[in-house]
């Protein structure tokens, strides 16, 4: 997977060279230590000048190798003023002047700096394709002597035939030729209620055929089908947004071609005219080359990001960036999913609308008895709802329809759950109901009896995490859905989102919310919300992919810049508070940083401050910019 989609670190971070984390860590461990061992020599030995020089040569080569490679690869590609170039110099004239301890202090301090940023930044993101449980192995090619062989899918053409067992997944777009079953839909449309399959229906690639067997005629090759798009939009949504460029590597542009000149100027105006001599010039101009290093600013943006991502922890969010905290704090629009996101995915009986002078509790027990060996989840909740025990043993008969419901003989009565087409066969005419849910009308003995209705719950935080966003100047949410419209318009009014869109597959969830993102005010970001595997195009695709943790699919968690461990959509609101307090605080380190350097730069130009002043106040600015950035963890 091409995985340019975004910048994984955090917003400020730079990385120079390829040196991987664990090199990293070792470099600073025997930098880090070589520096204290020449602290040590200059101690016993500081008349020694080349046994101190080597000392310090060999720390500073150790810590700052990533340094100068980047400086020397920047130069030679004509990109000359960035901050590699600065802390080389600086620390180079440092060791021409014999300030040994500093020049290798800058590289020390700097590595300090991008240990903390390597801390913030995410591993890199898996192949969300290779996670994604919808691409078929197979398909059962049905040749023309009517025997079946299983092939790559990639090998059958639009118009041949192809065979589906019970279990297996349907590979390639098509229409049913024979057969009836139910499918799981759930990878596609994120909903659990399995859809009929009967002959003459269209069905998509990446259903799951469950109960009968299925001849399929297919209509699309396989590049062309659904799930052949769903990874493809999966693997490429990542090139349609650029990653942002950090505030350091944008400030460097201006600020070290500055601060060269600056440096020589000081070098070569005083003695030309009478004003000092080239030697004190030189020092005072290299003196003001180490101060103008940038280590504390370098440091302050990963420590505040690097805090706020800790604090968010805190609070059960993982965000996979400095980045991505940052675009939460900018949110203008969220998107959310509906089924495992603002509802628990858990059926639930909500209604039973009896007939024929009939009882709610008689027609849930007579349901309860249709349904006592199904373990399909609309089964469950009516046993559940039922509450009582049914006695098993007066069941002398049990059909199960795929797509249809049962039929069943319960102490010689002959009960009929499911569909209005089931008991259509049967004669039965049914009273249907407007209400939103997934319906099951019961008869018995030929009597329509009446219907349960069957929804999905809505999480007890999903209408206060609606409001609570709204109270934070969030403009617009939405709510984007597989399910039927009816039950999506009900409950985005009782959650009071701003807009829904029903019926969708994944890549038209990606088309809404390209739309949506075409809406959004100057500046502003949207974050989309979801858990399932359907929902990892579209994760992918928004500024800020947000996932369930705990019950989402893997594919929703790898695609996700931003996940919510314990799957309550409330937490989006408190890491929305913790991205704008994070901000707060990275600009406030900013600022910090700049004042310090403007006052010492200030010390410096005239030769009032030293070499060590300006690294240790450096260091100060750094301890203090940890200080502030802990504000955040404890947020």
């Amino acid at each position: 997977m091409n995985n340019t989609k975004k910048n994984h670190g955090c917003s400020c971070g730079h990385s120079h060279g390829s040196d991987s984390g664990k090199l990293k860590t070792v470099r600073l461990i025997i930098g880090g230590s070589g520096f204290g061992m020449a602290l040590l020599i200059k101690t016993l030995l500081p008349e020694n000048h080349a046994v101190n020089l080597f000392a310090f040569l060999a720390a500073y080569l150790v810590l700052g190798a990533d340094v100068l490679r980047g400086a020397l690869k920047n130069i030679l590609r004509g990109k000359v003023f960035d901050e590699n170039f600065l802390m080389s110099i600086a620390s180079a004239g440092a060791f021409a002047i014999g300030d040994f301890p500093e020049a290798a202090a800058v590289m020390l301090f700097y590595q300090v700096g991008e240990m903390f940023q390597d801390m913030a930044v995410s591993k890199s993101r898996k192949s969300i394709a290779g996670l994604m449980d919808i691409r078929p192995d197979f398909a059962n090619l049905i040749n023309a002597d009517g025997s079946p062989e299983r092939v790559e899918p990639q090998s059958v053409n639009p118009g041949d035939l192809i065979l589906v067992r019970p279990g297996e997944k349907i590979p390639l777009d098509g229409t049913v030729v024979s057969g009836e079953s139910s499918a799981d839909t759930s990878a596609l449309t994120g909903e659990p209620v399995p859809r009929r399959l009967y002959e003459g229906q269209e069905v998509l690639s990446g259903f799951v055929n469950q109960t009968g067997l299925l001849t399929i005629r297919v209509t699309k090759s396989f590049g062309q089908s659904t799930v052949s798009k769903i990874l493809t939009l999966v693997e490429s949504a990542a090139e349609k947004k650029a990653p942002t460029e950090n505030f350091v590597t944008k400030f460097s542009r201006f600020y070290t071609p500055t601060v060269v000149c600056a440096a020589v100027g000081i070098a070569l105006f005083p003695p030309l005219f009478g004003l000092g001599t080239w030697a004190e010039s030189i020092r005072r101009a290299l003196v003001f080359l180490v101060i103008s290093c940038p280590c504390a600013l370098v440091l302050s943006i990963p420590l505040g990001f690097f805090g706020g991502i800790g604090g968010a922890s805190r609070h059960g969010v993982l965000v996979k960036g400095g980045n991505f905290l940052e675009a939460l704090g900018k949110l203008d629009t969220v998107v959310f999913d509906k089924t495992g996101t603002l509802t628990k995915g858990v059926f639930r009986v909500t209604e039973c609308l009896p007939e024929n002078g009939w009882t709610q509790s008689r027609l849930l027990a007579v349901a309860a008895r249709a349904e006592a060996y199904s373990n399909h989840p609309i089964a469950l909740s009516i046993i559940k709802a039922f509450g009582g025990e049914v006695n098993k043993s007066l069941l002398d008969e049990y059909t199960q329809t795929p797509g249809e419901g049962v039929s069943a003989r319960f102490d010689g009565a002959r009960i009929l759950a499911g569909s209005p087409r089931l008991l259509a066969r049967h004669g039965i005419a049914v009273t249907d109901s407007e209400l939103p849910g997934t319906k099951v009308y019961v008869a018995q003995d030929g009597v329509f009896v009446g219907l349960i209705v069957i929804s999905d719950e809505i999480k007890p935080d999903s209408a206060a995490a609606v409001k609570a966003l709204k109270a934070r100047g969030i403009r617009k949410t939405v709510m984007l859905t597989g399910d039927n419209p009816q039950t999506a318009k009900e409950v985005a009014e009782k959650l009071g989102l701003d807009e829904v869109c029903a019926g969708l597959l994944p890549d038209g969830k990606v088309e809404a919310l390209e739309r949506l993102e075409s809406e959004i005010r100057k500046n502003g970001k949207l974050a989309f919300v979801g858990d399932g595997v359907n929902d990892a195009p579209v994760l992918a695709r928004a500024d800020v992919g947000v996932a369930m943790g705990s019950l989402g699919s893997d594919a929703a968690v790898e695609a996700a810049d931003v996940v919510l461990m314990t799957d309550e959509p409330g937490k989006l609101a408190q890491a929305v508070d913790i991205a704008r307090f994070t901000r707060r605080v990275v600009w406030q380190n900013i600022a910090f940083a700049l004042g310090i350097k403007a006052a010492f730069l200030v010390l410096g130009l005239f030769g009032i401050a030293n070499m060590w002043e300006a690294v240790f106040a450096d260091v100060g600015v750094a301890l203090l910019a940890v200080l502030n950035a802990t504000r955040v963890i404890k947020n």
